[in-house]
């Protein structure tokens, strides 16, 4: 999907939502264990509901590989239905992948080519050579993790490396990368306050912005220092809306709470 193509669908439906599929056998409601794909089920349900008042989803790569061979299918099973009922939607496979050369392609091709989503999160730590195969697809989008939401990231992210944090030192250096057109960049909810930095150094890019609601982070807050004239924003809310309800109405449930981000996010656009 191009760039502009996912801003037309902001447009029209008033929104830069993000719903995270981190499909869990042991939280979806326990009607679906019945069936003969438990996570497919909950996933199809989800979407159908949903998609109205989203322009993206987001399965998490680990919710599927924990179930083996099994949970491959019930990926594949998703992204397909997405791409063939719900196309003006945007996909992220959120798999953190990170390598080399050669074992970067490979993984390019099992997630743009194969499975055929529009996006994959991507690990930098190992620069431009692990980074630079997954921009060489057409049409297909790499968001590096930059800022993270989790405690953890004060580790290494916000270390001075040369008088730049090392987040930011991934920001800049990843713009000279060859087809850097193509880059996004997550940026967590809960370091809403670094936005205005990250903004001069990435004024156009988008953001994929995990954190929003279950992790404490502020909608308005990011919206006030991160959106662009493009909205330049995808908000990821995966517990929030997925697991709304764990009885036989959680497709009504997760409907009801993405319309009420949707709504809020209506006002917030420039």
């Amino acid at each position: 999907m191009k760039l502009e193509d996912l801003v037309v669908q902001i447009r029209k439906k008033q929104s830069f939502l993000c719903i995270g599929l981190d499909t869990d056998l042991e939280k979806i409601p326990s009607h679906l264990l019945e069936e003969e794909d438990p996570i497919f089920s909950f996933n199809k349900a989800i979407i159908d509901a949903t998609h109205e008042f989203c322009v993206a989803f987001k399965p998490n790569i680990a919710f599927y590989e924990a179930y083996g061979i099994a949970g491959w299918k019930s990926l594949e099973k998703t992204i397909n239905y997405l791409n063939t009922n719900y196309p003006e939607q945007f996909t992220i496979a959120d798999a953190k992948r990170g390598d080399i050369g050669n074992t970067s392609t490979r993984y390019a091709k099992a997630f743009f080519e194969q499975l055929n989503f529009d996006s994959i999160t991507i690990a930098p730590y190992m620069g431009r050579d692990s980074v630079e195969p997954f921009l060489a697809f057409k049409n297909k989008h790499t968001i590096l993790l930059a800022l993270t939401s989790n405690k953890g990231a004060f580790d290494f992210q916000t270390k001075k490396v040369e008088d730049k944090t090392l987040y930011e030192q991934v920001l800049t250096t990843s713009k000279t990368y060859e087809n850097s057109e193509n880059l996004m960049y997550v940026v967590g909810a809960t370091k809403a306050e670094y936005l205005v930095d990250i903004r001069k150094i990435i004024p156009e890019n988008f953001l994929l912005v995990p954190g929003v609601g279950a992790q404490g982070g502020s909608l308005e807050e990011v919206c006030k220092y991160g959106m662009t004239s493009n909205i330049g924003l995808l908000i990821n809310s995966s517990r929030g809306i997925i697991y709304a309800s764990n009885q036989k109405d959680y497709a009504e449930a997760a409907a009801s709470k993405a319309k009420q981000l949707q709504e809020k996010m209506a006002k917030l656009m420039v």
